[in-house]
């Protein structure tokens, strides 16, 4: 699934499903790579994270996409971009946990976290081109910004589901809200990157 033609130039005579079907991979790959050199860095320490800690990870980065396009200005230096990165891989690291649960320590070597992260990025991959062929690309005709409130919004229900224990009454359970976090962000670095 994440091979070196991932990043073969998009060709003109490709039709439109086919192109994004391409760039939801590459965004995917780039995502899945940051996530692997990560992992050699710090090992799963995430696995220590308990979900009312990950929601607010999410949440952090969130409001920083947000205050960054309020303000068109960062002090650290690091944009928009990875921040999106970091939305990805924080909701896969959320499917993640929502499966093993939380650790005391580092319990799953690199080659298990990689593994879980491949499972969950397919479901998300294959879930945003289900989507992106129903609602035939209507993404396109948003605005980043509007992703990052939609985001802001999934991860508002998330601390909900969470103050509830869960049981919600008609809700979307909170991997749902994950993986629309997940493709959200996957929109907008398509569409930060079409923007350079």
């Amino acid at each position: 699934m994440y091979c070196s033609h991932l990043f073969v130039p998009l060709h003109p005579n490709m039709d439109r499903f086919d192109k994004t079907n391409a760039q939801f991979e590459a965004a995917i790959a780039e995502c899945r790579d940051i996530f692997s050199k990560k992992l050699h860095d710090y090992r799963a320490s995430w696995r220590i994270l308990r979900p009312a800690s990950l929601t607010d990870q999410l949440f952090i980065k969130a409001k920083r996409i947000r205050s960054l396009e309020i303000k068109k200005e960062s002090l650290v230096g690091e944009g928009i971009r990875p921040e999106f990165v970091a939305l990805i891989n924080y909701g896969i690291v959320g499917l993640i946990q929502l499966e093993k649960g939380f650790a005391d320590t580092v319990d799953i070597d690199n080659k298990e976290a990689m593994n879980l992260y491949d499972h969950y990025a397919h479901e998300a991959l294959a879930l945003m081109k289900r989507k992106n062929h129903d609602y035939d690309e209507a993404w396109r005709g948003m605005r980043v910004s509007s992703y990052t409130d939609l985001i802001l919004t999934k991860i508002e229900r998330i601390k909900e589901i969470e103050n509830l224990s869960g049981e919600t009454l008609i809700s979307e359970g909170i991997d749902a809200n994950y993986m629309d976090i997940i493709n959200y962000a996957v929109f907008g670095l398509i569409k930060l990157k079409e923007g350079n």
